[in-house]
């Protein structure tokens, strides 16, 4: 049975499809990083990128040489595209997008990390059997069907992917549309509907259309008399999305991922012209390397089901200590405003720094160092080694205060702890954390 579930071939035509769409989407990702700015203002300008912690070793290079950095993984999004040379081109983009990724977290989208592991997928993905340059160039790869684990393994990731966006948003501040209320208000300036979106209808409507859009997308793609109408709800929802929040090609992504629940006649009919009568036949090909697959299969989706829910093993909540944040799907959800004061402290004197941020980090990072614990612990560090090189053995202490969802400022960092002697705590809670709930 399980054989038959997973091996059982079937048509290819959204795979191929989705292939060149992909392509399209991340070459335009990374052409787009440099036209519009964000490479200059993310990874060049800034004295230094916030890592994600254990990825030191990862730095931006010198000058322009990032500029020429995306300059190369476009043209390998190019290369997915035409499905030229693709198993090495859909590598070279996943590993060099992984390295910038995990460079910089003053930067972060959801959809980053989408990016990094459907890069990871496509690579085991025989994507380029038809509709590629490599069928017309080795016609002995040139294949009309595949396994259809591979229609499962990208189907199970979507379903992972919107139902944690949407279980997310079980919590009061959702659910009372208080939040959306705060998204809306900062686009009360927007062209043409931004006085529309401030209407107290409007985040009701947003919280509860969102969570609902999520929780049900898949099952009702999956269900042929739903699959119409929830894929044209998908359209107004993603391109409400991009146009409001400008969250880059997220949107138009989720709408090509549809193309695997339409009938494989209508993606011939539509887009593949020139491709034989869709394949239907009932072969099952079960592999030599069938147990690998199956293990690899199974810990993939252990991983992508446990890693969202880390954030219950942490003392107090995640809205507030960030710890568990990242990598969950946690997407729009909360919004999170700080200020951060440090000051450097040499020992055996009474000599104190109080440093200006200013003069060391970016735009991007003076917004989102105010909130997060790991950036203020790691810019901690930094300063304690600036200090170092100076031949000072200095303490660093941190006056922190965070306001989460428009609520009054409370104390985010204990102000008696010398962050610069703190080791960081991967799998526990970070003590200097002060608890959300204060007297």
């Amino acid at each position: 049975m399980l054989n038959r579930l997973l091996f059982k071939q079937v048509d290819n035509a959204a795979l191929v499809v989705f292939r060149a769409l992909f392509g399209f989407l991340i070459s335009v990702e990374a052409f787009g990083a440099i036209f519009t700015g964000w490479i200059k203002r993310t990874l060049i300008e800034p004295q230094f990128t916030f890592n994600f912690i254990g990825f030191e070793f990862l730095q931006p290079l010198p000058g322009n040489g990032m500029l020429w950095y995306y300059g190369v993984m476009g043209i390998f999004g190019i290369f997915v595209m035409l499905g030229f040379k693709y198993r090495m081109s859909i590598i070279c983009y996943g590993i060099m997008w992984s390295g910038v990724y995990l460079m910089q977290k003053s930067s972060y989208n959801n959809h980053y990390y989408l990016l990094m592991l459907l890069c990871m997928i496509m690579s085991f993905l025989p994507a380029n059997r038809w509709f590629s340059i490599d069928a017309k160039l080795n016609p002995e790869i040139s294949k009309i069907s595949m396994p259809r684990w591979v229609w499962i393994v990208i189907v199970l990731q979507l379903f992972i992917v919107y139902t944690y966006a949407s279980v997310a948003k079980f919590y009061p501040d959702w659910l009372d549309g208080s939040f959306p209320a705060i998204l809306m208000k900062g686009k009360a300036d927007y062209w043409l509907v931004g006085e529309f979106l401030q209407q107290s209808w409007i985040r009701y409507a947003i919280a509860y259309f969102g969570l609902l859009f999520d929780l049900l997308i898949i099952p009702l793609l999956l269900w042929k008399p739903t699959r119409l109408p929830i894929f044209i709800a998908a359209i107004f929802f993603h391109l409400f999305n991009s146009f409001i929040f400008h969250i880059g090609i997220f949107p138009y992504m989720s709408l090509a991922f549809c193309i695997f629940f339409f009938p494989t006649e209508k993606i011939n009919k539509w887009f593949l012209r020139n491709k034989k009568e869709h394949y239907d036949g009932d072969e099952i090909i079960v592999p030599s390397y069938r147990n690998f697959l199956v293990t690899a299969m199974s810990i993939w989706f252990i991983i992508q089901i446990g890693l969202p829910l880390r954030h219950w093993f942490f003392k107090d909540d995640v809205l507030w200590t960030e710890e568990g944040h990242r990598l969950s799907w946690r997407m729009m959800l909360r919004g999170k405003s700080g200020s951060v004061k440090f000051k450097v402290v040499e020992k055996g004197t009474s000599d104190t720094i109080f440093i200006d941020n200013k003069a060391y980090l970016g735009r991007k990072q003076l917004r989102a160092i105010g909130s997060k614990p790991d950036m203020i612990w790691q810019f901690a560090q930094r300063l304690e080694k600036k200090y170092e090189k100076e031949g000072k053995e200095v303490e660093v202490y941190v006056n922190s205060k965070v306001s989460v969802n428009g609520r009054p400022y409370q104390p985010f960092i204990d102000p008696k702890v010398n962050l610069a002697a703190e080791k960081w705590p991967h799998f526990r809670h970070k003590n200097w954390i002060l608890p959300s709930k204060q007297d």
